[in-house]
């Protein structure tokens, strides 16, 4: 029986096909620190590890036995992908399982920062509100302009829910999507640089890589309306933080919706004490039907792995090509 080491205390409920398959390792109180996993890799042909928990190179280089590294979650920016394929290890992800929860949320955030719920909460709870008919007003998101960076299946899920709030949308993908596309969502396909200039609100949905590392900095703030509003939930680096902060206090956008940081977890000082900015825990995909579907997909990856099928999650495929 193949040996899967387990290393953070995903949901049981999602792994019962995995203990009945293999035999596993699973930590019970908290996840296994990188001297533990070290320890412990050598033993094992697969594992399950969890998005923002490394999994470096030096532990890949240890693992002589492992063939396999089914990741929970849809980023894999935790492991070293280039020396994962170099010694034939299938690295897979599960990003159909935080589709839903993930546009839920970048929704949340647009009404949270447009409707300013987040600063109101905050200062009833501080008695520093005030009452009034025209006090604390906020903007409407029914007939503004969306643009999505990054139509993939996270992108299309928020145009999706969007589209039935009124927004108009548009998107900029790398590759222009389908025809139907603009009939199912309404969806209208323009170049990066008309995202900034036409939108009122930015929602990002690209994955981390060398393309979109710093994807938004200062020239693409000054390129977006005074009043627009950015959302990130997809990755912190994505965006410059240090030209957030600068452009939320020149008042070159409105404000921010963010659920990822370029230094997660630590964030700026200046963005903690902004009123027009929604902050949250890298909560994307924090709800309990998510994990334990995300934790059910990377054990899917699993089985049908080690049982020749073809995963269908496959980040570097030319491993599976190759066998």
């Amino acid at each position: 029986m193949k040996k899967i080491l387990v290393t953070y205390p995903i949901p049981k409920e999602g792994l019962s096909d995995l203990f009945e398959n293999f035999e596993v390792f699973y930590p019970e109180k908290e996840k296994l620190t990188l001297k533990e996993i070290s320890s412990l890799i050598n033993d094992f042909e697969g594992v399950i590890t969890a998005f923002g928990h490394p999994f470096p190179s030096e532990i890949i280089e240890k693992a002589t036995k492992l063939q396999i590294i089914s990741n929970y979650g849809a980023g894999f920016d935790n492991i070293p992908i280039k020396i994962a394929t170099e010694r034939k290890i299938l690295v897979t992800n599960t990003p159909d399982a935080v589709t839903e929860a993930t546009a839920e949320l970048a929704i949340g955030l647009m009404i949270a920062v447009k409707r300013r719920i987040a600063e109101c909460d905050r200062k009833i709870r501080s008695k520093k509100i005030k009452w009034g008919i025209m006090e604390n007003l906020g903007s409407n998101l029914f007939g503004k302009t969306l643009g999505i960076i990054g139509m993939g299946k996270i992108g299309k899920a928020t145009a999706r829910r969007a589209s039935a709030l009124g927004l108009k949308i548009l998107y900029h993908n790398r590759t222009k999507l389908p025809v139907d596309i603009k009939l199912n969502y309404n969806a209208e396909y323009v170049s990066f640089y008309e995202i900034l200039k036409r939108s009122d609100i930015i929602s990002l949905h690209t994955p981390i890589t060398e393309e979109t590392h710093y994807l938004i900095g200062r020239k693409e703030f000054k390129m977006m309306k005074p009043g627009c509003i950015l959302i990130n939930t997809a990755r912190g680096a994505v965006v410059e933080e240090k030209e957030l902060v600068h452009a939320l206090k020149e008042n070159i956008i409105q404000g921010a919706g963010l659920d990822v940081y370029e230094h997660e977890p630590d964030i700026s000082d200046e963005l903690l004490e902004m009123d027009q900015v929604v902050l949250l825990p890298h909560i994307g995909t924090g709800t309990s039907e998510t994990r334990i579907a995300i934790a059910r997909s990377a054990v899917k990856n699993l089985i049908d792995f080690f049982n020749e099928v073809k995963p269908e999650f496959m980040v570097n495929p030319e491993v599976w090509e190759s066998k």
